[in-house]
């Protein structure tokens, strides 16, 4: 039964998450409603998702064969332990996700969040080295800007300084590369930059120092998003893949944000042509609906596990909900509706229309800076001077009231709106932020 107040009678007990809790309490921001492109709000009025939730509602919201899957499975199924026990929607999700893809990626390992999907390709990677008699192998390579979740392994191979300064030693033995943001060589590019290939020698530098018998993996999202949409130069994710290669290194995709369409494929990897030893999946893998995620993994790695006696657990590591049987039936359900609309290629088609509007911006009040691939796109401004942060937060906050929902990160404005937009939306909401932009101090 939903809860019938529209506004909660106290707001201290929760403690909200990457939120300014003092602020948002004194004047909070309700939803209590979604359908499609909007989101309702306490007060009544509809506020266009230009974000797809937190870069997770691709098919947009409250759609009917989702929600139908999960009401029909929670009366039937509602649990199912997933330690020496199974179900078949599990089984089923996986074998689709597989499907769709790149090829060489043949296993599905289940977990919870983006956060734990990153922490369990970590832990594979490690444990993928040792099974094979390459225990030396434990160091982890990252890089700067990076956001891999919030776990320790996470923040340790992640780049976010506010993600990391204050939770004291993180996992030792990791070292970062150089993000990719080239601002004086690269701003307002159009998709991939020209600049910037030569970034992904640094591994090669990385590797020098501490020698490639002791890096067990390299992780990195396909397009940093979470930091501020910080696209790959052209040629510089083979050049990962090249290295890592030679060095026998694994090499990780975070496509948490990335994967389901997002750039007009199901997955980066097929976007920019670079297939990973492993990567790692959540948020639209469900439509942001029930928390789930995946690692997927190439049948190199799963198969060194594959030894000893059979009555033997091959991993220890997994968790409660791996797989949940109302999780599953969300994202086979989730992968119809994508497969049945079309929104992958809907979102490669509409992908040169988001490129002009957003661009459309440039020259704006404050806006030093467009990004954009696929339908992501980032509005760079400014900063005031010694106070960081604070005119995005304002963009923010003035977008809401007048009907838009974006995200910021620094003072960068980030945008994903669902693979269901339509061209008179993204009109709206370019139109609209331009509106917020000119009334900026």
């Amino acid at each position: 039964m939903a809860l019938d107040r529209k506004t909660p009678n106290d707001l201290n007990a929760f403690w909200m998450p990457f939120t300014a809790n003092r602020q948002f309490k004194k004047n909070p921001r309700m939803f209590v409603g979604a359908k499609d492109m909007h989101y309702t709000t306490s007060d009544g009025r509809q506020v266009l998702d230009g974000t797809a939730g937190l870069w997770c509602c691709n098919a947009g919201h409250c759609r009917p064969k989702i929600t139908e899957a999960i009401q029909k499975q929670a009366a039937e199924l509602d649990y199912a332990p997933a330690f020496q026990m199974g179900h078949p929607a599990a089984f089923e999700l996986a074998n689709r996700i597989i499907d769709i893809a790149p090829e060489g990626m043949e296993h599905v390992f289940y977990t919870n969040s983006g956060s734990e999907s990153v922490e369990t390709a970590l832990k594979l990677a490690i444990a993928y080295h040792r099974a094979r008699g390459d225990g030396a192998r434990t160091r982890l390579i990252g890089r700067e800007r990076g956001y891999h979740g919030v776990n320790f392994g996470g923040i340790s191979v992640g780049g976010i300084v506010t993600n990391r300064k204050v939770f004291g030693p993180l996992v030792p033995g990791v070292d970062h590369m150089p993000h990719t943001h080239l601002p004086d060589q690269n701003a307002f590019t159009r998709g991939q930059p020209e600049n910037g290939a030569y970034l992904a020698d640094e591994l090669e530098r990385i590797v020098a120092l501490h020698g490639a018998e002791t890096i067990a993996a390299v992780i990195v999202e396909p397009m940093a998003g979470s930091t501020g949409v910080l696209l790959p130069p052209k040629g510089y994710l083979q050049k990962l893949r090249e290295i890592t290669k030679k060095h026998g290194i694994l090499l990780i995709f975070d496509e948490v944000i990335t994967g389901f369409g997002r750039l007009g494929s199901a997955f980066a990897a097929q976007h920019y042509g670079v297939t990973p030893d492993m990567m790692t999946t959540a948020k639209g893998l469900t439509n942001g609906v029930i928390p789930m995620g995946a690692v997927l993994t190439s049948a190199e790695v799963h198969d060194a596990f594959m030894n000893g006696p059979e009555h033997m657990i091959e991993l220890f590591h997994g968790y409660t909900y791996s797989g949940n049987p109302i999780a599953a039936a969300a994202g086979i359900a989730t992968l119809e509706t994508y497969k049945e609309e079309g929104l992958f290629e809907r979102a490669a088609e509409l992908a040169p229309y988001w490129e002009d509007a957003l661009h459309s911006l440039k020259g704006t009040r404050h806006v030093i800076d467009i990004r954009n691939e696929g339908l992501i796109g980032a509005v760079e401004l400014e900063p005031i001077a010694g106070e960081p942060t604070k005119r995005a937060f304002s963009a923010f906050l003035k977008a809401y009231e007048k009907g838009i929902l974006i995200r910021t990160t620094g003072d960068i404005i980030a945008m994903s709106p669902p693979l269901i937009i339509s061209k008179e939306q993204i009109d709206q909401l370019v139109g609209t932020l331009k509106e917020v932009l000119e009334t900026l101090d």
